[in-house]
C-alpha cells in the first residue's frame, strides 16, 4: 500500500505582478484560463498555441487583455515569464518546456501530469475577502472540484461583512502583537466552541461524495457486458 505523503505548502500569490504562460489552446487551457481569469480579471496571461479550440475563442473574445499566439512554443516565450501551465495533449513537448522553464527558476503546472508539476493550481472557493484553496495532493482533482462546489453553496454570502468588521476591529485595537491577538480570539471564540450537530453535516456530506465519486468511477469501468456475468 502506498505511504501517503503531503508535503504541499499551501501560499496565496499576489497576480497583480506576476506573468502567466498557457501553452495549449484546448479544453484544458481554456480550463487554466479561466480558473486565474477568476482570481485576477486584469491577469497578466499569454496562451500559446498551434491550434485554439472554439470554446477558448469565445472566451478570449470576452477577455481581450489575454495576449494569444497561434504558433507553436519557443524558448523565448519564457522571456520575463514567472509561472508557466502546460496544456498540450504531447507529454514531450511538456516534458521539454519544463526542462527549460526549470532552468530559468521558473515554476511549471503540467495539466493532469503531476510528476511535471512545480505546483498544483487547487480548487479555489471565494467569498469577498474569503479564499480557500483546496488540493488533494494531485491525486483527485474531481474530488477538490466537488469539495468547492459544496463549500461555495454552503458558506454564507454575507462573510464579506463579517470579514470587514473584523478588519476594522483590528484597526481600532492597541498594544503589541500577542495583546491584539488575545483581543481578536476573544471575539472569534465563538467559533471554535460551538459544537452545534450542523458542524458534522459537512463530514457527512463528505463521506456520501466521496462514494458517490468512487461509484462513478467503478461504473466507468464495468462494461454492460461485464455486469451481465454476475447474474
Amino acid at each position: 500500500m502506498e505511504q501517503a505523503t503531503n508535503t504541499l505548502f499551501p501560499v496565496f500569490l499576489k497576480t497583480d505582478k506576476a506573468k502567466f504562460l498557457i501553452v495549449g489552446g484546448g479544453n484544458v487551457g481554456l480550463e487554466k484560463a479561466e480558473t486565474l481569469i477568476r482570481q485576477n480579471p486584469s491577469i497578466d496571461l499569454t496562451i500559446i498555441a498551434l491550434e485554439v479550440y472554439p470554446k477558448l475563442k469565445a472566451f478570449l473574445k470576452q477577455h481581450p487583455q489575454i495576449k494569444t499566439e497561434i504558433r507553436a512554443f519557443q524558448e523565448s516565450d519564457l522571456d520575463n515569464i514567472d509561472f508557466v501551465i502546460t496544456a498540450t495533449n504531447d507529454r514531450t513537448v511538456n516534458t521539454e518546456i519544463k526542462s527549460l522553464a526549470n532552468q530559468r527558476n521558473i515554476l511549471v503546472n503540467a495539466a493532469d501530469q503531476p510528476e511535471l508539476c512545480d505546483f498544483y493550481l487547487g480548487s479555489i472557493v471565494k467569498k469577498g475577502h474569503l479564499k480557500i484553496a483546496i488540493s488533494t495532493n494531485g491525486k483527485s482533482p474531481v474530488l477538490a472540484r466537488r469539495m468547492r462546489e459544496y463549500l461555495e453553496e454552503a458558506l454564507p454570502e454575507n462573510l464579506n461583512e463579517s470579514i470587514s468588521a473584523l478588519n476594522e476591529y483590528r484597526n481600532t485595537l492597541k498594544g503589541d502583537f500577542n495583546d491584539k491577538l488575545q483581543k481578536l480570539n476573544r471575539v472569534t471564540q465563538t467559533l471554535k466552541k460551538d459544537k452545534s450537530p450542523r458542524k458534522k453535516y459537512p463530514v457527512t456530506m463528505i463521506i456520501l461524495l466521496i462514494g458517490f465519486i468512487v461509484g462513478y468511477i467503478l461504473a466507468s469501468f464495468i462494461s454492460i457486458q461485464q455486469i451481465h456475468l454476475f447474474f
